[in-house]
């Protein structure tokens, strides 16, 4: 029967290094570090507008309380309908969604004034959002619980990722994505480093999500 011979096994000293040397290696660890980081995201985050300090918008699912001056059998509360129209006394159908509740006011009240003559001019109708229904947002990708989030107060990026529980453990948070419609229709991708607003950093990032917006994070 025949036997290997046991290898040799031969232990040697690590070269000394000059300083020059060691720095040479700091510096090639330190580009390649630097190389592998996702690059800042170079957005016009302070342009994007905050919803905070806008009128709200009425939205479909949305319950609005109606007064009419001095006139009770019209005052009503009732909720915005799939469609973003409402039904009112004397006047049908008027379109709520999109509107402010300044401007539906001033509908209601152009609308009822055929009917009643009576309608103070200085305040005839009053609309008020009871509940906030139609605000919703979109968290999608590796996150522990994507879905809808649906909110009574304005959300932020940091704020609705936490609410949906999250991003996994194989989740990409540096290339998380804001996708964004603008009123005239165009879609708009905002990148989002989560992993920076997870450390605190950064934060012109931490958006105030508005209506209908989604968050990717890959």
């Amino acid at each position: 029967m025949s036997t290997f011979p046991a290898p040799s096994l031969r232990i040697s000293s690590p070269p000394r290094r000059s300083p020059w040397s060691w720095l040479k290696l700091g510096l090639v660890a330190w580009l390649s570090f630097t190389a592998c980081s996702p690059p800042p995201a170079n957005f016009p985050y302070d342009k994007e507008p905050n919803p905070q300090t806008q009128e709200y918008v009425i939205g479909e699912s949305d319950r609005l309380s109606i007064h009419v001056w001095n006139n009770d059998d019209l005052s009503t509360t009732i909720q915005v309908r799939p469609d973003g129209t409402i039904t009112m006394p004397l006047i049908g159908d008027v379109s709520a969604a999109g509107s402010t509740p300044t401007a539906l006011s001033r509908a209601i009240t152009h609308k009822l004034s055929t009917f009643v003559k009576t309608i103070a001019e200085d305040a005839p109708v009053t609309v008020a959002v009871t509940e906030a229904n139609s605000y919703r947002i979109t968290v999608t990708g590796q996150i522990s619980s994507p879905g809808v989030i649906q909110s009574t107060h304005y959300l932020q990026i940091r704020e609705a990722l936490a609410l949906a529980g999250g991003p996994t453990r194989f989740a990409s948070p540096e290339q998380t994505v804001l996708i964004r419609i603008r009123k005239d229709g165009t879609v708009v991708r905002i990148p989002i480093r989560y992993d920076w607003l997870l450390e605190g950093r950064h934060l012109e990032q931490d958006l105030v999500l508005t209506r209908g917006d989604q968050l990717f994070v890959p």
